[in-house]
């Protein structure tokens, strides 16, 4: 009994240098490739805003669909039926920078999609981008 415990006791300590190693340093490549893409988001320090997105017998909409926010706030997208995605197109915003990619779908009703605010003061244009030419847009004022 005592060499089967000598034997997996000798298999355990070989198996943890292997432990954590080379994902502390995947997981540090992986930060230092989004520290490259875009500067960090401040972290969140006030309101969190619920956005609903639905599809429904009316159509496609954000409820509310407008907005007034400060920075540190964030703004919560949960989804409640249909598929949506999240985006503040260049071409709605001239000249506004640091906003968000569009984001992936979401196609699971409760699936939730959060955006901290950390844009200027201004004005904001969102939308879902497969339902924007049928309605589905907000606005943002940054205050």
């Amino acid at each position: 009994m005592s060499s089967k415990l000598s034997i997996l006791a000798l298999v355990v300590l070989a198996l943890l240098p292997g432990c954590g190693g080379e994902q502390s340093k995947a997981a540090s490549g992986t930060s230092a490739a989004a520290a490259d893409a875009a500067p960090p988001a401040p972290a969140a320090t006030g309101t969190v805003i619920e956005v609903k997105a639905i599809s429904d017998e009316t159509g496609n909409h954000f409820v509310p669909n407008k907005l007034e926010a400060h920075p540190g706030d964030v703004l919560k997208f949960t989804l409640v039926s249909g598929v949506h995605n999240v985006s503040f197109p260049a071409d709605k915003n001239p000249g506004a920078t640091g906003l968000p990619e569009p984001s992936d779908l979401l196609q699971l009703p409760g699936q939730t999609l959060e955006v901290p605010v950390s844009f200027k003061p201004g004005e904001y244009h969102f939308q879902c981008d497969p339902h924007a030419a049928l309605g589905m847009t907000g606005e943002l004022e940054v205050e």
